[in-house]
């Protein structure tokens, strides 16, 4: 765990790897629970989940339901396989940079990517950038001069665009942009429609009685994918002919999501019972809310309903509650992973770009219900 460059995720995933090579730990040894790598590492879920579905993914692991996670018998041939695909990802690396991974809607997008990139012969590689466009830059830089094949790129949610992605694009350098595109710039992307699904979210709202809907994000920075979203959500109100109402669009603060605290000013806002119903614009902020609801005594969705942007839950081991606007982010993931290969296996001929903004769907859970009177 002292490689700072690489992330946390593969610092795991390399430990339990050396820890299995040395026969430390040996066939069918019981991994620690996520808690207790949790505390080990002082690490999220998030990142222990992704470096075990890692693990699993390249046969050093298996998984059993209710049970946990155990070492999977590593001998021989497999041993001396893996010690030569250390040296071919020199070779044929990929690296994915991308702002967090705070969430399932990473994992899920990182695991379409890989799978797409392990059928063809690449490694993955994942960067963060903690959604700092000067780390971005960095890694650009870092990545494209350190013989990485080619890069895909899920860029930091900023006000202005990155320089570096431009001069990628000048220099040829095969490259794919994902879950956001830049307006007037030509470049192979994959994303989707975030002004269709605040619309999609809204209409389902508005089908169900309510009609005083919030909308909300948890940065004031007024963002490239907040302001599709906003806009959308706008769009929609002024199909319906109402009077927009400027007290509901809250983004005018930071959440701070290891305390709830009562002088919050989103916590103000849910607690004087203003809007029956909220759209989060990512899913994180989709908990939050409803756990601050809980605090002040109110149900969702008896007395509050909420759709968050993307699934909050795992998709694995539970079953989700909340209505979202789904990206279909393992499709994009995938999507994304095969353009990048057509580019680099030359099969893909003179300036055409793959341009794909897929639609989003609504997927309806127990956490939006009928307006009551």
């Amino acid at each position: 765990m002292k490689n700072d460059r690489q992330p946390l995720y593969r610092q795991i995933q390399e430990y339990f790897q050396e820890q299995i090579r040395t026969g430390q730990l040996k066939n069918d040894d019981k991994i620690p629970s996520d808690k207790e790598l949790m505390e080990q590492f002082e690490v999220s879920r998030i990142t222990i989940a992704t470096a075990l579905v890692q693990l699993a993914k390249e046969g050093w692991i298996y998984r059993i339901p209710g049970r946990g996670s155990f070492v999977k018998e590593v001998v021989g041939e497999e041993l001396v396989n893996s010690e030569q695909a250390v040296g071919r990802e020199k070779e044929k690396k990929i690296t994915l940079i991308i702002p967090t991974l705070q969430d399932f809607f990473a994992i899920r997008l990182i695991s379409g990517i890989n799978d797409v990139l392990m059928e063809q012969g690449y490694y993955l590689y994942v960067a963060l950038s903690n959604n700092c466009i000067e780390t971005e830059k960095s890694l650009i830089l870092e990545n494209v001069s350190g013989g990485t094949s080619g890069l895909i790129i899920f860029p930091c949610d900023a006000q202005t665009y990155n320089e570096e992605i431009l001069a990628l694009k000048l220099r040829n350098y095969p490259f794919v942009l994902i879950d956001r595109c830049f307006a007037g710039v030509e470049t192979n992307f994959v994303c989707t429609d975030s002004m269709e699904g605040a619309k999609l979210a809204l209409n389902h709202l508005w089908e169900l009685g309510h009609r005083d809907i919030a909308i909300c994000s948890d940065t004031p920075l007024p963002t490239i994918t907040v302001n599709d979203r906003i806009a959308g959500y706008l769009e929609a109100l002024k199909l319906k002919g109402v009077m927009i109402n400027p007290a509901m669009i809250l983004t005018d603060f930071q959440v701070d999501y290891s305390d709830i605290r009562e002088e919050h000013p989103l916590y103000r806002f849910i607690r004087s019972r203003m809007a029956t119903a909220y759209i989060t614009l990512n899913a994180r902020l989709g908990i939050y809310i409803s756990y601050v609801a809980r605090q002040i005594g109110l149900r969702v969705p008896e007395d509050i309903s909420i759709v968050t942007f993307d699934d909050p839950s795992s998709g694995f081991d539970e079953f989700g509650s909340f209505t979202h606007i789904s990206q279909s982010e393992l499709m994009m993931g995938r999507e994304a992973a095969e353009i990048l290969v057509k580019l680099l296996e030359g099969k893909e001929q003179g300036n055409k770009y793959n341009k794909m903004i897929k639609k989003p769907e609504l997927v309806v859970r127990s956490s939006t219900g009928q307006l009551e009177a």
